[in-house]
């Protein structure tokens, strides 16, 4: 099975709203985090223009490790006290960081990235893990950005599980 997924807003928030309904869709009836994982991945980097990554880290009860992503190669292990995802995790609060390399413990996975949006993702009062998005534009996520990543996380948190 193929799915065809077509994106036409030029507004962020049409965008994240047309990405979070085919999110919804896509994780719909299936109950492997993991698989979901994937699958939300690939359709964010296909929906959200100017990212060289995007994915997931998921919470072990300790630390995040990376999950499924689409983009180069990336760091295995963060600790929560590190970079911009082990703050989004450890604090539950999403992350929005203009410039990576001015973020105190910033982890430089991959030197091209410039700025980061994380999410936090939570299911029943539980960290899972984060949504990790990173661009080599300076200042590249706006607030409309971040609201959307939020929302569509919120709505498929518990398939993330």
């Amino acid at each position: 099975m193929s799915y065809t997924l077509s994106f036409t807003a030029a507004d962020p928030a049409e965008r994240w709203a047309e990405a979070g309904d085919a999110a919804v869709a896509l994780v719909a009836g299936e109950h492997d985090g993991i698989a979901n994982m994937a699958n939300v991945a690939a359709l964010i980097w296909q929906a959200i223009p100017d990212l060289n990554w995007a994915g997931f880290y998921r919470f072990d009860g300790q630390e995040l490790v990376l999950g499924p992503f689409q983009g180069k190669a990336a760091c295995i292990r963060i600790p929560l006290d590190k970079g911009v995802c082990g703050a989004a995790a450890r604090l539950r609060v999403a992350q929005r960081v203009d410039d990576v390399h001015a973020f105190p413990g910033h982890i430089a996975c991959d030197a091209d990235s410039r700025s980061e949006l994380v999410v936090p993702v939570i299911a029943n009062d539980r960290l899972i893990g984060v949504l990790d998005l990173d661009s080599p534009l300076p200042a590249r996520f706006t607030a409309a950005d971040q609201a959307g990543a939020e929302a569509l996380v919120a709505r498929i948190a518990a398939a993330l599980a």
